[in-house]
This record gives C-alpha cells, structure tokens and sequence, in this order.
C-alpha cells in the first residue's frame, strides 16, 4: 500500500483536478472553470497550440457535454518555447502544475441548482530528465466538479493576467537550437574525439592491426626518432584522410555519403581485395616488394619515401575503416557541418585523432622490434596464423557485398563454412598438421603453441551449429543471418515479428486501419550493430512479445537503390540523425512517440516498446 501512489506516478505523471472561481453562475452568463494538471518532477506536457507536422500532440481541454454549456473557451498561461531534442524542432511545454481556464457560457434556460460538468483532456507528456528519455502516447483524462446555478450570482467573468486563447504555432524568427558556447562546444570536440577512442573496438578497425604490424615489421630502417617520425606520418595519414574526404563527402553527398561509402560494394571489393592481397602474402604465396626501379627512386629520394610508403598506409587504413566507423561519422558529420565556423574542421580532427592515438604506440613499437637481437621462428608462425585471420576478414567484406547487392551467394552456412576452415586451419598450422613456413616436423610443440591452437580449434567448432541456424551470441552482428529466420532464430513461433521491408506508407496505413502504433527500424545491409540487435535483443521473448504488437518496418539507408535513399532522407528529416541502427515509434498520423538506438540493455530497450501503452 505504501508502494502504490508511486506505482501509479509512474504509470502517468499527470493528474487533472477541476474547480469552479466562483462555484456559482446565472444561466445565460458565464462560469470560469480551474482545470489543474498536476505534473509530476521530470515530465513536461505540451501546450494547447498544435505544433507543425512530425511533432508532439496539443492538449486539448473542454468540457463534456451538458445541457448547461452553451458554448467553452480554453485559456492557457505563457508556454515555455524551446528546442525539443526528442522532435528536433520548437515546442511550447508546460513542466510543471499547470492551470487551464475554461470560459463557459452557459445556456439561457440553464435549470436553477447544482450540475455536475466534467472537463475533459487529451495530453501527451515526455521527459528527458530522466532514463531513458521517452514520450509516452496521448492519454484521455477527467475531473468533476459542481456548478450551482443561481440567477442572482453575478454574471461577469475576469480572465487573470498572463492567460491567452491558442492561437496558431508561429515559428521564431531565428529557430531555436540548444544553447551552445564554450562549454558545448568543448564537449562536442571531447565527444567526437571518444567516438574516434570507439571505432577503435569496431570489426573493421581490428583486423587492420596485423595489416599495420606486418607493415612495420618488414621495415629496415630503425631508431628512435625514426619510429617517432613514422608514428607521426602514420597517424596523419589517418587524420587527414578523415578530416578531408569526410567533409568532401558531407559536402556532395549529404551525411548520409560516408554512410553509403561504408557500404557501397566498390569500396568493400577495394577492402576484400586489399585483404586477400595481405593474406596470401603473410601465408608466404608471395612478397609485397616493389620494382626495382621503385626502390631506385625511393633511395635516391632518401628517408623521404619511407614517409611516404607510412602516409598511403595511414590512407589505407583510414579508408578500410570506413565500412564500420561510416555509422558513427554520419551523425558527427550532421552534428558539425550543420554548425557555423570552424565546428566542422576541428569536429572530424579530434574524431581522426582518437582513431589515429592507439595506432601511435602500435606505430612506435615495430622499430624497437627490429632491434631485439634474435628473432626466432616464431615471427613466422604469427605472420602465417595473422594470415588465416586476414582472409576470415576479407570474408567478412566479401559478404558486406552480397548483402548490399542481394545476390544471396553468401548465406549464413557458407560464410561460416569459410571461418570454421580458416580458423580450423590456423589451429592445425600451430600443432604441426599443416605444412607452412615457419613449421618443420621435427619442432618442438610448446605449451603456449598447443593451447593456442587448441584454442582456434574450439572456436572453430563452436562455430558450426551456426551452420544450422542456432545463435551465436555476439558473432551474430558479423555474420549474415540466417534465411529461414530473419533474426537468428531465437523467438517463438507466437512471438515471431512480421517486418515490412521499406515501405513506410505501407506501414503508416496498415496501422491506421488496424488501429496500431508503428515500430521503425532503421538498418542497413552491412551495418553489424543491426545485426546484434536482430539475433540478440529481438529474439527475446519478452521483447518479441512486445514488438509484435506494433505494425514493424525495417527501412533500409544503405541500399544502392531509390527506395533506400527515400529512406535515408526520411530519417534525416524527421529525426535528424543518419545513424543505424535507430528504432522510433510513430502513431498513424506521423507523431513521434519514443526513440532509441542500439544499446545492450533488454530492460531500456523494453522501456522503450512500452512506451506504446
């Protein structure tokens, strides 16, 4: 008992009292009435003038009809204007109690006595003060008050000061956007510089560290202010591939063109290629030397063409990251670009610079290699068993292509089909059951050899129920999903998700007819966190119970045909971000009621669906 006050707080902020100032009226004059909205701390509701299109819901107050009222004006105190984060546009909020006046005119031969009127109100309430910020759907409340009708009460009405009828939503002259300064300005160069710290963790960016490593370690100059020069030219070349070609395609392609650049199947061959290239070199098919006379002109040049070789290097890299990193550059792109000054430049610089600041040390490190005196067998082994993991890589990017393109080529069995054999056979290289460099018969097989490949060999095994449908836990997000199971197979049949692929008209009337809310997904092809989310939170059951409620579109932003740029142009209009995945509810009539993005909390993301009901 002591609980439930606060249990019902929270499930609705907002309590409605209605009182009449005076509690007595002549018929044929007028009654003011007090219709109080209690707003609980965090919430706010908006005011009675209705926003443009794609915003939040007006209240609306009046009263139910009663033989008593002739005819109801609404009053409303002076909203509160500001930028609204959630609808990314202006809005007219009321975050605390909040009194409406309702001017009642009542009718002529109104019967002398007490009557009972009910005020009716329809309100949509949000917060973003608290976690996770949501809106809830517009609710329907009542209150009851009496009303005496006297033919000697005065007939006279004062509206107070500060109260005005709503009127039409006018836009300020200069739109609202959230207050900025020094301080935000700050925090955005220190955010952007932690999602560069970030991509750093993302698939595309790892497997470029054995590129970088085997890179170094066929260098032959050496010394500690070489290593340091390199480790600088490296890291330039990352930052200035970023800062440049990201601007450049904000510029012509909007902030969706690092997105598509992520995923377009030329860039992804370019990055198979480039790994294939890698791997079979590091498996020892052949060495990555140039001509001849190359080295002349590069000796000639001096230590300026070493330089040279690190700066293509830092492109290479910067550009094979593109694919993973391309979702999280899109937003900081329409965040900095949209901004005035310098905001853009120094924006993508501190992003490139966190990218580029563990690959300092890994930059430093191959020179002091160099100098260990003995090198030993097993540098071998490492530049055989990287080998394996490149070409697993290259899979990866191979597939980025099929599923862009929708050939079907490479399912879910023949990708892992590919992994299980590569890693299968760089656990077998480390026993000794596969001939390669680095491995002769007569070898002595350490502990750390064995266990380490042992440990391919398990891995390589647990990957093979896969093969048959059955999750894989975090590998999911890499790995193309299963076609017989759009989500991996985890739900049950009568928790399964019917998904509309990019059809948003589709959806917004199938959920107007069905009298249903919509879930929008916004995806892409070769995005790999929506693909975590689609094997791993979708598939559970008390997620799909919920999911399953609504009218569900995947609208796809990285596809290479109109529909998905429509797409594209939609999640960048309507909620101003270009990064997947994004998921947003909407009731038939375009108004947003919740959003959220990628997260690893079934609880938010649950609190996120039930802000349906």
């Amino acid at each position: 008992m002591l609980f439930l006050p606060a249990a019902r707080a929270a499930d609705d902020p907002v309590q409605w009292t209605l009182a009449f100032d005076p509690a007595t009226a002549a018929p044929g004059g007028h009654a003011l009435a007090k219709f109080t909205a209690k707003v609980e701390s965090g919430w706010h509701l908006y005011s009675l003038i209705k926003s443009p299109s794609g915003g939040p819901y007006a209240t609306t107050v009046k009263i139910a009809p009663n033989p008593v009222v002739a005819n109801v004006k609404a009053y409303q105190p002076t909203p509160e204007r500001q930028y609204d984060d959630g609808f990314q546009m202006e809005t007219e909020t009321f975050a605390s109690d909040t009194t409406f006046l309702l001017d009642l005119d009542l009718a002529k031969d109104a019967p002398k006595g007490p009557a009972e009127l009910t005020a009716q109100a329809r309100y949509q309430v949000c917060t973003t003060t608290l976690k996770p910020a949501r809106c809830l759907p517009p609710r329907n409340k009542t209150a009851t008050a009496t009303l005496t009708i006297d033919p000697s009460a005065s007939a006279a009405v004062t509206i107070p000061a500060g109260y005005a009828l709503p009127g039409a939503f006018v836009p300020s002259s200069t739109p609202a956007k959230p207050a900025t300064g020094n301080q935000s300005f700050g925090w955005f160069l220190l955010t952007a510089f932690g999602f560069g710290l970030a991509a750093i963790f993302t698939p595309c960016v790892f497997p470029m560290i054995p590129i970088t490593v085997s890179y170094f370690i066929n260098r032959q100059d050496g010394g500690r202010r070489d290593g340091l020069a390199q480790a600088i030219v490296f890291c330039l070349g990352i930052i200035v591939l970023f800062t440049g070609l990201g601007l450049l395609a904000k510029a012509i392609a909007g902030p969706f063109g690092v997105v598509q650049l992520g995923s377009s199947p030329w860039v992804n061959g370019f990055i198979a290629a480039v790994f294939i290239v890698f791997g079979l070199s590091l498996l020892g098919a052949f060495e990555l030397t140039l001509p001849s006379s190359v080295l002349t002109r590069m000796d000639s040049a001096g230590r300026r063409g070493g330089y040279v070789g690190t700066l293509i290097m830092g492109l290479t890299f910067s550009l094979t990251s593109f694919a993973c990193v391309g979702p999280i550059v899109g937003p900081l792109l329409v965040a900095s670009v949209q901004s005035e000054g310098l905001q853009p430049i120094l924006g993508m610089l501190c992003f490139a610079t966190g990218l580029a600041a563990p690959f300092f040390l890994l930059a430093l490190f191959p020179s002091y290699l160099q100098r260990l005196p003995k090198r030993g067998m097993w540098m071998a082994r490492v530049k055989v068993v990287l080998g394996f993991i490149v070409l697993a890589a290259a899979v990866k990017y191979i597939s980025n292509i099929d599923q862009v393109l929708q050939i079907g080529f490479v399912t879910r069995e023949r990708f892992l089909a590919a992994w299980v054999v590569l890693f299968a056979m760089a656990g077998l290289y480390l026993l000794g059951f596969l001939r390669l460099e680095g491995v002769n018969p007569d070898d002595h097989l350490g502990i750390g050899r064995t266990l380490l490949g042992a440990a391919f060999l398990i891995f390589a095994l647990s990957l093979v129920p896969g093969m048959w449908g059955a999750k894989l836990g975090e590998l999911d997000a890499y790995v193309p999903l299963s076609a017989s199971n759009a989500f991996g197979g985890g739900a049950t049949p009568t928790e399964s998700i019917t998904w509309t692929k990019d059809n948003y008209r589709e959806a917004l009337a199938r959920a107007r007819q069905e009298n249903k809310l919509v879930l929008i997904d916004f995806t892409g092809y070769a995005c790999t966190n929506c693909k975590w989310m689609k094997a791993n939170m979708f598939t559970r059951p008390e997620i799909a119970a919920l999911a399953k409620n609504f009218i569900a579109v995947e609208l796809y932003t990285d596809g290479n045909y109109p529909v998905s740029e429509e797409n594209q142009k939609i999640q960048e209009s309507k909620f101003k971000t270009v990064a997947i995945p994004f998921y947003a509810i909407l009731d038939p009539d375009e108004h947003v009621i919740a959003t959220s993005s990628f997260t690893r909390d079934p609880k938010e993301f649950l609190a996120f669906l039930s802000s349906k009901s």
